[in-house]
């Protein structure tokens, strides 16, 4: 696989501008995973600097400031809507700033943070080689980074149903978990640790889980998509092909999600 993913950025960072208002109301699986990154982190010790990398509007932010031992927080998003939304939630904390920029452009001061989280947002980075190697810059020594992402079987059943259509990409791609311990390991990071699970969620319909993904700012943002509007037999054959169908016509849907800590 490759190390970088041929996403267009732009439009992630418009998907998740789009989404600023909807996501709340439907990202249970990210509150869930951030929950669990949140324990993790309380491990490796929530104390000093940090950075939310990738904030989106804040869960990950909100539940890292419930630390006393943190003494500054910067939350950093591509899409300026999802930094307002977070800064909106989170009124009169001193200790925060907050930042617009692309985690694959980390323009922040070297050694200045102990700390670095992210929750599901790595995977929206083309290049995480460039990530990862800017992450281990801007830690002090000794510092640790946690964070989780989507795993390849991530929406495979989506990604399955759509082959009966065309072939062009409708589902994104995601790093798998030996090239992830790669990226990090040449990075500089040592101690690496990695859990990998699997979530499969319940739908009333495929375009149940469609609406949702697009809530989420997490439909395909791939460059090799197909940009020509999807016709009602098209979207009908892939619904049609979709696997796995459950009683009373519910589907389920898998997401793979891959945690890592590691420390410089």
């Amino acid at each position: 696989m490759s190390a970088v993913f041929t996403l267009d950025k732009n439009k992630v960072r418009q998907s998740f501008g789009a989404a600023c208002m909807s996501y709340d109301g439907v990202a249970e699986l990210q509150r869930t995973v951030g929950r669990q990154l949140i324990e993790k982190g309380k491990v490796a010790g929530l104390s000093g600097a940090i950075l939310d990398l990738g904030c989106g509007t804040g869960f990950l932010t909100g539940e890292l400031l419930k630390s006393p031992a943190v003494e500054q927080l910067l939350a950093l998003d591509i899409a300026l809507p999802m930094l307002q939304t977070t800064r909106r939630k989170l009124p009169g904390y001193a200790d925060v700033s907050f930042v617009c920029a692309d985690a694959e452009r980390l323009a922040l001061k070297p050694r200045s943070f102990d700390r670095i989280f992210s929750n599901l947002a790595l995977q929206w980075c083309r290049d995480l080689t460039s990530v990862f190697c800017d992450c281990h810059k801007i830690l002090k020594s000794g510092g640790v980074m946690v964070f989780s992402t989507f795993g390849p079987q991530t929406l495979c059943e989506l990604k399955r149903a759509w082959t009966s259509v065309d072939n062009y990409s409708h589902v994104n791609e995601f790093y798998d978990a030996n090239e992830l311990m790669r990226l990090m390991s040449d990075a500089g990071f040592v101690d690496i640790q990695l859990e990998i699970q699997r979530y499969r969620p319940v739908y009333p319909s495929v375009m149940d889980l469609m609406k949702e993904l697009k809530d989420i700012g997490a439909h395909n943002v791939a460059a090799g998509r197909n940009k020509k509007m999807t016709s009602r037999s098209q979207m009908q054959r892939m619904i049609s092909a979709y696997p796995g169908v459950l009683g009373r016509d519910r589907i389920s849907a898998t997401f793979e999600v891959i945690t890592m800590t590691a420390r410089i």
